[in-house]
């Protein structure tokens, strides 16, 4: 009896303890159910997070370029044409067949106090230059008296004669009814070492307004940026204000050497020197800076023309030196400048002696290599048409201190060098006896 109470007492608690779940019985809710996938715990964060790398820099804006200055269009027209109607902007036209009259002149004194300082160049400056003043003081008295500016490419043409050979013409020019035609040149343009001792501004720049300005020191020694103190600028500024002194656009033609550079630039080799790279490198950076200027000089009406490379005499009859230089002018002075068939005489000196009455080697040579207007320096405006080569000569008036003492009467129908020259800055070398008049 004692052994089925224990019996039955031990099936009893097997069953109390499976209904309560205490154990893995096959009869368990959740036995016959697919086992879940659980996420990978997720670890955990360190305590300082590393920090994000920065973004990348933004690049720097490039610098905005100056902006190029606004050119005004300038017109140039040709004085052969007739303008259609016979009249321009309500002026008359009238054909021009007299005589063209042709003023010279080298750069001008800015600050005579150091060219007429008495040093061995006061008397030489004397003799061939024109102050600022004077300068200005001409350019009134020409525009007043009729007279107005022409090239001097546009005076003269080739062509073709009867003969089938080439030949030079003069041009009938169509000018303003009452104007009578003028040519400027200026000499020497070049601003040579010796200038700049002596009160001439240094070179020829481009200012902010994309004009062309000229460059210098003043006698203290600071820089001065002007467009008063240099032909050049103030040629322009006349023009500006005077238009009708230039109707078709001419201003001067530039008379240039290479020897020692062009227009302030030093862009000229030099044989007496060792050549070296950094010789060549400044002169290439010359070059380069030199060439908006005659762009700029170029569009606006002034012209070139060769005054030699040296500077040398063509009456030497020294061919292999004329032939030498004439190549290294084409080399350093024609390659920035372009072509031109002007050849002006440095001294005045004719090739062969005489150019006029023959034609010698040296002019034939000269003519060869493109050369058409030769000019050289006299008494009148005198021109030439040759016969025997395709070519013509004329020779140029030039105002200046010598002309302005000895010359006064000769230069009336210009202006009276009574009003012009500046005797209270010049030297005290006396005047010409048509000075009483």
């Amino acid at each position: 009896m004692k052994k089925l109470t224990a019996l039955l007492l031990a099936l009893t608690l097997l069953l109390l303890a499976s209904a309560c779940g205490g154990g893995p019985g096959t009869d368990s809710p959740d036995a016959n159910k697919p086992a879940q996938t659980q996420e990978p715990a997720a670890p955990e964060p360190a305590s300082d997070p590393a920090p994000e790398p920065p973004p990348d820099p933004e690049p720097a804006p490039e610098p905005e370029p100056d902006p190029e200055p606004v050119r005004e269009t300038y017109e140039i027209l040709d004085p052969k044409l007739m303008p259609e109607g016979g009249s321009r902007d309500g002026v008359a036209y009238a054909a021009y067949d007299g005589i063209v009259e042709h003023l010279f002149f080298h750069p001008v004194i800015a600050y005579t106090e150091l060219a007429f300082d008495g040093d061995a160049q006061a008397n030489g400056l004397d003799d061939f230059m024109v102050t600022v003043d004077e300068f200005n003081r001409i350019l009134d008295n020409v525009y007043e008296k009729g007279y107005i500016l022409v090239d001097i490419g546009d005076v003269w043409s080739e062509t073709t004669g009867e003969d089938g050979q080439p030949k030079m013409v003069r041009n009938t020019l169509y000018l303003p009814e009452g104007k009578k035609p003028l040519v400027f040149s200026y000499d020497d343009t070049n601003y040579y070492p010796y200038m700049l001792e002596n009160g001439l501004t240094y070179k020829l720049i481009l200012g902010e307004d994309g004009k062309v300005w000229s460059w210098g020191l003043d006698p203290q020694g600071n820089e001065v940026v002007s467009r008063d103190l240099d032909a050049i600028p103030i040629l322009d500024k006349f023009v500006e204000e005077h238009p009708d002194f230039s109707p078709f656009g001419a201003k001067a033609c530039l008379s240039v050497t290479g020897y020692e550079g062009l227009l302030g630039y030093r862009t000229q080799t030099d044989s007496t020197v060792e050549w070296t790279a950094e010789r060549e490198a400044s002169r290439q950076a010359e070059r380069e800076a030199v060439v908006p200027i005659i762009e700029e000089l170029k569009r606006t009406g002034w012209t070139f023309g060769s005054h030699t490379w040296g500077h040398i005499r063509l009456g030497s009859g020294n061919m292999a030196k004329i032939q030498a230089d004439t190549q290294k002018w084409f080399d350093e002075v024609g390659s920035l400048v372009g072509e031109t068939s002007i050849l002006f005489y440095p001294h005045g000196e004719r090739p062969d002696g005489n150019d006029w009455t023959q034609t010698g080697p040296a002019f034939q040579y000269l003519q060869s290599q493109g050369f058409r207007v030769f000019c050289s320096v006299g008494t009148e405006s005198f021109s030439y048409i040759k016969k025997d080569i395709c070519a013509v000569i004329c020779d140029r008036l030039h105002p200046d201190g010598k002309t302005f003492r000895w010359s006064r009467n000769r230069y009336l129908q210009f202006y009276d060098a009574k009003e012009i020259m500046d005797s209270a800055v010049r030297p005290d070398l006396g005047v010409g006896e048509d000075w009483s008049n």
